[in-house]
């Protein structure tokens, strides 16, 4: 791979502008090549390209074998080629003069050394401010930490043992006093925890030797009796290093632990709770689960800063050195040598900050274990398996090779002209379509993370994916295939003993399979062990509890995207609502007779309404979460667009249960309206185009898809499907070829992949947000807040 894409592919996307722009110095340098090349001598013109370097060394006088460590002459002032200088007037500026500016094609070169001093400066603007950014970062995590030693002091009242020394208790306020008892030779178990161990390292700083051993002097055991203050304190100055934690800053913060039930929410919203400490185990739990994190989310900063600086300082070097080989000039060393000497190269404080971080992490949260506290701060990239590969096209060719049979049954036994078609449309197609439109979503969402993936749209940034954690296409391709594989072995089955005169008494365990699969789909979702990515099944579990209980949690990217996905998912919620009423209230088992209990009950005509409004409601309750914490006029917007969604959905429902000619006009009217806002909003708001002042017409600034005319299919695309609700206010029940159950699942199918093709350039849209924003991190709330910093704000 040449440098230039593997450049490209380490780089943090969302700091992609701040690196140097290593092509663009590489169409300067190929200007200075085609200049030499046209204007070479007739000798050196008839040389074949690109041995023009090679030529010229053949000549060269030989350096010897053994001048490897020998120091090059120093040359004279007449074979310089580049001066550097460092202006400190304007900021730390570093310019090049270049000195061969009057030969010919010097301006080539001239312009070449700008632009590198252009980019060297963006570079090195942008390391310091990350810098100064992590370094104050730093400074609050060390505020932090002061905080959370001192509370595990007063939760826990650790004892300090030393073998052959006194007890050393911290006391409530503060200070460290000697325990008048006599210490035996074992220190005794300090809070379950082994001994031998130091209770808490946590507690006090206590240097360590380069040998890694307790500087501490010993005391010598003395009988016991009664010491005063100052005897204590003149002991305590035996032990070297030992430093006592000052409890007082306890009395200077708050706890800043945000509600993550809906109860806590609540009684944070009607009782007004204060957020004083209450000195508590599980307080002390949350807060140290927040700083763990939060070290987590920091030191992964402060790694991709310092790869930052690595692969600049690798491409400068890659840069100048293609400039000697083609000017024949040796430029590099002296520049190098500028670039090295810079903030970008020469900088130790990132090294240290990372050394520090991982020691205090080590310590703190790890019980002193360094590979487990590695692993935590460094987790391994996630590994392509061979097996999952394999797994995934041997169930894809069951897919087909069960789809295929199910479209031979249908058609050897005369399915579609059979008197029980219009039964089994009725009922058992609402069944199965439930797991269709399940595969066809994750199909989509498949395809999705692979096109994602292919054009660098950091998506486990976006959606906060644990690294290594989240599926790759790969892994979802597998499981909606294998969803499907079992869903086609119910349909064939479930057809198999209907049509088989020897099965067709079977009754009850026909009607059975669907239920059968919803159970096994089920118990899979909501199994605990390991295994079917558990770590994957609990982050959409909750997610979905979070929409569910909006606006009970706070509102994340995760939890309104998935909501999202869920409004297009109405038909499978109805599909729902029938397994409820089908086996739940309706006799299965009489289908045969014609009887349908669900659609003649006035229960589940209502409820038929409201599982529709449901997704749209949870949006609404969320847009509304989402304006009384940001206070943001765009959330007002968008609820009124769900709300008119709502509005909309319910008519037409209304009209689908032919509530008269009155509701078909208010339900085409109202439906009008959504679809404008909505049309609107996905374009404009959730993608972003339709831009007049842009630099691609009608589109925006920054594209990732190379191919302009995509982004216009989608627009038409997206405004087509958004007119799908025309197919009931228009009254299409029936066709000749399909029955109103397939043409509604036809219909719910395409809103699916309108939503598929929504998502990609919705991601798009944030990740460019980020981009334009050098936002490659979440920010991750800490669990204390000063009395001086609440007077500030």
């Amino acid at each position: 791979m040449k440098f230039g894409k593997e450049f490209t592919s380490q780089m943090v996307q969302e700091w992609q502008g701040a690196y140097m722009d290593y092509n663009s110095l590489k169409i300067l340098l190929k200007n200075v090549l085609q200049f030499r090349q046209r204007n070479a001598t007739t000798t050196v013109a008839a040389t074949p390209r690109g041995s023009l370097a090679r030529r010229v060394s053949l000549y060269r006088a030989f350096s010897g074998l053994t001048s490897r460590y020998r120091a090059s002459p120093r040359k004279d002032n007449e074979d310089e080629v580049i001066l550097m200088q460092e202006e400190r007037s304007e900021g730390n500026l570093y310019k090049t003069m270049f000195l061969r500016s009057s030969e010919d094609g010097g301006e080539y070169e001239l312009v070449f050394f700008r632009r590198l001093d252009d980019e060297f400066n963006k570079v090195v603007k942008f390391c310091k401010e990350k810098v100064e950014e992590v370094m104050e970062e730093a400074e609050e995590l060390d505020k932090q930490m002061d905080a959370l030693i001192a509370l595990r002091v007063k939760v826990e009242r650790p004892v300090l043992g030393l073998k052959g020394a006194q007890k050393i208790h911290i006391a409530t306020h503060g200070s460290a006093s000697i325990s008048p008892e006599s210490i035996s030779p074992q220190t005794p178990p300090i809070n379950g925890r082994k001994p031998g161990k130091a209770p808490m390292d946590a507690i006090q700083e206590v240097e360590m030797s380069s040998e890694g051993t307790l500087q501490a002097e010993k005391t010598p055991t003395t009988e016991p009796k009664s010491i005063d203050r100052e005897t204590a304190d003149k002991e305590k100055t035996n032990i070297k290093g030992f430093r006592p934690v000052s409890l007082q800053v306890l009395d200077h913060v708050k706890i800043n632990l945000a509600p993550e039930t809906p109860v806590s929410t609540l009684k944070h919203v009607l009782m007004r709770s204060t957020s004083d400490l209450s000195f508590s185990k599980v307080e002390l739990r949350k807060v140290e689960e927040q700083m763990t994190q939060a070290f987590i989310e920091f030191h992964g900063r402060l790694r991709l800063l310092k790869s930052f600086c690595f692969l600049n300082l690798l491409a400068f070097s890659k840069i100048m050195k293609k400039y000697d080989k083609i000017t024949s000039r040796n430029a590099s060393k002296a520049y190098l040598e500028m670039v090295d000497k810079s903030y970008l190269g020469s900088s130790e404080e990132l090294n240290k900050l990372i050394e520090r971080v991982e020691a205090t992490f080590i310590r703190h949260f790890s019980n002193g274990n360094r590979s487990k506290g590695m692993n935590i701060l460094r987790p391994k990239a996630k590994k392509e398996k061979h097996r999952i590969t394999f797994f995934l096209g041997f169930l894809s060719g069951c897919s087909i090779a069960l789809l295929v049979a199910i479209a031979m049954v249908i058609h050897a036994k005369d399915v579609l002209k059979s008197p029980e078609r219009g039964q089994y449309m009725e009922t058992m197609f609402p069944l199965y379509s439930l797991f269709g439109f399940t595969v066809l979503h994750m199909l989509m969402y498949g395809g999705n993370i692979y096109f994602w993936k292919c054009y660098r749209i950091n998506y486990p940034f976006i959606f906060g994916f644990k690294q290594g954690r989240g599926l790759g296409y790969r892994e979802i391709f597998l499981l909606s295939f294998g969803l499907a594989v079992l869903t086609m072995a119910g349909v064939l089955s479930n057809l198999d003993m209907q049509m088989d005169p020897r099965t067709k008494s079977f009754r009850a365990a026909r009607e059975l399979v669907p239920l059968g699969l919803v159970t096994v789909v089920l118990l899979i979702t909501f199994c605990p062990f390991n295994i079917i990515y558990r770590s994957s099944r609990f982050f959409l579990i909750t997610c979905v509890l979070h929409c569910l209980c909006a606006p009970l949690y706070k509102v994340v990217l995760p939890d309104f995207f998935l909501a999202d996905q869920l409004t297009s998912q109405v038909q499978a919620f109805r599909s729902l609502e029938f397994y409820i009423c089908y086996y739940g209230w309706g006799d299965f088992k009489k289908r045969e007779n014609g009887e349908n209990i669900c659609r003649a009950n006035d229960v589940y005509k209502i409820f038929y309404i409201i599982v529709a409004v449901v997704p749209y409601w949870m949006r609404l309750l969320q847009c509304v979460r989402r304006l009384l914490e940001e206070k943001g006029c765009m959330h007002v917007l968008n609820g009124l667009k769900y709300l008119s969604i709502i509005v909309a959905v319910v008519l037409r429902t209304g009209d689908d249960l032919k509530w008269g000619m009155l509701w078909k006009i208010m339900a085409a009217v109202s439906s009008a309206v959504a679809t404008i806002a909505a049309t609107y909003w996905d374009i404009v708001i959730d993608w972003g185009l339709l831009q007049r002042n842009s630099r691609n017409p009608w589109l925006r600034d920054k594209l990732l898809v190379p191919n302009k005319y995509v982004y216009f299919v989608a627009i038409v695309v997206n405004v087509i499907l958004r007119l799908a609700w025309m197919q009931t206010v228009l009254g299409i029940r029936d066709t000749p070829l399909l029955h109103g159950k397939a043409l509604v699942a036809i219909v719910a199918s395409l809103e699916i992949i309108r939503r598929g093709i929504w998502n990609f350039f919705r991601l798009e849209n944030e990740h460019l947000n980020n981009v334009g924003k050098y936002r490659a991190f979440k920010s991750v709330p800490l669990p204390f807040n000063y009395d001086d910093e609440d007077k500030d704000v």
